[in-house]
């Protein structure tokens, strides 16, 4: 199929070229939320409590789904003190409560909590607050990123085989069926469709088993307990996981239909019409695939979820018909066609038009999916998400310009293809001559001479690969293997980038919910314990400092006195200053006052994040004093 004159199909690279970068200038309007953040709590964070609460109740930007451990709330000895899990209040999906143990000692306690987004990823966070009085705590929270565990690294790396898998089913059953259904009857064709439906088959169930190690960050043991099975299979992802075995089943009868099908012919041809039938169910199957990712995923949250839904089921589509028949068509490159002959130029033609539908698709889906993650130029370079991005943004264009040539030469070769079947058509049936034998002298062969023409020997019937191609043509069929090869690296390479991109929190809601910690496992306060030595046995002590939240900018100091043993102490004058050394900031002057059993102040400014440390001076009498270091650490 004819893809129109080279100066057109430019100006379509660089229009397309030109969306591909304004994907990323598009601001968005409004908050999307695609992977859920902690809206508040109930104790708040850092408050001090005069009595115990009876329960702490989380409420979350998206509705969250929860396990048994997904919200523990620590005493300052570190014991769990809600007997029972968490559940949701008065059913909604966005919050989750824990009721508290009855009599709960003084002291700092420790909220952790993790819970899966409504996207399927799991986040997590810490918190604390206090009753009575802030003190010391011995909670150990995991400080591990939530993709730091085994669980989370094997469960990425399926991730990217099963999008691998679906690139290779979807793209070389393309190929075949709207380009060269002559290819289902290569070889090494075949095998790549049965490659593309195992890698899906076995990554699909590897997931489902991993499902619940990967929400819990539990061991890879644990993907083997029924128990956490049972829950998987009955939320959002473990459902699409389960319904895409079942279509891969069904795509498992049609290909083997199919296969049966075409070893019939013995002649190693293939039917010229697949039939519409086969055409439509293909098609149903891919879509009900696509969706299982879609309807499980980034597009199933936040704003616009009807349409983000479907254009996500069209981006994995299109990526999957441009990658995969990438893949494809550089097999059969380097194959020879059923009979012998070269892969049609018509065929490579057809691809050609299908590849750049398709990446026409991708470039106008992928401009709708940045603008509903991304939302600004910021987010490229503040947030993972949008740095990810970025990166696959480059490597698009790399790919972009790669297709150019690719398409290039595919055009030529249609070019030169039409005239020489012009010049076939127009041979005239060569006469058939007698041939006389002259006696005692060999005769000729008669083949030879009946098929001979006053020109010589008449070439083979077109496309049966006797007739050598023309010096031009094979050494644009070279090229165009080799720019094949090198743009299907690079989809690769985009693949692997977009497979990171799923597990990575989108910029609107990392943005949109400063305060949720989404990202963040440590208690959302620093607090330091510095003890104190005056020489004598009544003016031994030490001094607490809690800094809320302990990062750059406005914070809140409280500072407590203890005696020796563990009591409260009363000081005439309490000092604080920071100084950061690296730097030559300070001393920053905290101004704490006396709160009458502590000292606080409300609006210390941090410029800076880093090492820094706390000078501490307590007075006890008019003329006794000592100065402490200690120090803390400012995200």
């Amino acid at each position: 199929m004819h893809l129109g004159s080279p100066p057109a199909r430019t100006s379509l690279t660089v229009l397309a070229l030109v969306a591909a970068i304004l994907a990323l200038v598009l601001g968005g309007a409004g908050s999307a939320f695609a992977h859920a953040g902690l809206r508040g709590s109930d104790p708040a964070e850092g408050s001090v409590l005069a009595t115990a609460p009876k329960q702490v109740t989380l409420t979350f930007t998206e509705s969250v789904g929860f396990s048994d451990d997904s919200l523990r709330v620590l005493s300052p000895e570190n014991a769990r003190v809600n007997p029972r899990p968490a559940q949701h209040v008065d059913g909604k999906d966005n919050t989750a409560r824990v009721e508290l143990s009855d009599k709960l000692a003084q002291g700092t306690y420790t909220v952790a909590w993790r819970v899966v987004s409504a996207d399927g990823h799991p986040i997590s966070g810490a918190f604390i607050f206090s009753i009575g009085k802030p003190s010391g705590t011995a909670a150990v929270v995991a400080t591990d990123s939530l993709e730091d565990t085994a669980a989370a690294r094997l469960y990425g790396f399926l991730r990217h085989v099963a999008y691998s898998g679906l690139a290779l089913l979807v793209g070389a059953a393309a190929f075949v069926l709207l380009c060269w259904p002559t290819a289902a009857a290569v070889r090494p064709v075949r095998r790549l469709l049965t490659v593309g439906w195992a890698a899906l088959v076995v990554s699909t169930v590897a997931l489902l088993l991993l499902r619940g190690p990967y929400e819990t960050a539990g061991s890879l043991t644990s993907a083997f307990d029924l128990s956490q099975l049972g829950r998987t299979v009955t939320g959002r992802p473990g459902i699409a996981l389960v319904v895409r075995l079942g279509l891969l089943a069904s795509a498992a009868v049609l290909l083997r239909r199919q296969a049966l099908r075409l070893d019939r012919h013995e002649d190693g041809t293939t039917p010229g019409d697949l039939g519409t039938r086969v055409r439509v169910v293909g098609a149903a199957l891919a879509l009900a695939l696509a969706f299982t990712w879609a309807g499980a995923e980034h597009a199933s949250a936040g704003i616009q979820v009807p349409l983000a839904v479907p254009v996500a089921v069209l981006h994995l589509l299109a990526m999957g018909v441009w990658l995969g028949g990438l893949i494809t068509l550089a097999i059969v490159l380097r194959r020879r066609a059923p009979g012998g002959g070269d892969v049609p130029a018509s065929a490579i033609g057809r691809f050609s038009t299908v590849a750049f539908t398709a990446i026409a698709v991708l470039v106008g889906t992928g401009m709708y999916q940045s603008w509903r993650q991304v939302g600004s130029w910021e987010a490229l370079s503040t947030t993972s998400y949008g740095r990810i991005l970025a990166v696959k943004l480059a490597a698009v264009v790399l790919v972009l310009a790669v297709a150019f040539f690719s398409r290039r030469w595919a055009d030529r070769l249609d070019h030169e293809a039409l005239p020489a079947a012009e010049e076939r058509q127009a041979v005239p049936e060569p006469a058939r001559v007698r041939v006389v034998e002259t006696v005692g002298a060999p005769s000729a062969p008669l083949a030879s001479v009946a098929d001979s023409t006053p020109d010589g020997p008449a070439g083979g019937e077109p496309g049966d690969g006797t007739e050598p191609p023309a010096l031009g043509t094979e050494v644009h069929r070279r090229r165009l293997r080799r720019t094949v090869a090198v743009e299907a690296v690079l989809g690769v390479v985009v693949l692997a980038i977009t497979t990171l991109l799923t597990g990575t929190q989108p910029s609107r809601a990392a943005n949109g919910a400063p305060t949720a910690a989404a990202t963040a496992s440590e208690p959302q306060a620093k607090v330091v314990t510095v003890p104190f030595d005056m020489g004598t046995a009544n003016q031994k002590g030490a001094v607490q400092i809690t800094l809320e939240p302990g990062r750059v900018g406005e914070n809140t100091v409280e500072a407590v006195v203890y005696t020796a043993d563990g009591g409260f102490a009363t000081v005439p004058e309490l000092r604080l200053t920071l100084t950061q050394d690296a730097l030559g900031i300070g001393p920053l002057d905290a101004k704490l006052k006396n709160q009458k059993g502590y000292w606080a102040t409300y609006d210390l400014q941090l410029p800076m994040a880093g090492a820094w440390t706390l000078n501490i001076t307590v007075r006890t009498t008019d003329i006794d004093q000592v100065t402490v270091r200690e120090t803390i650490r400012i995200t």
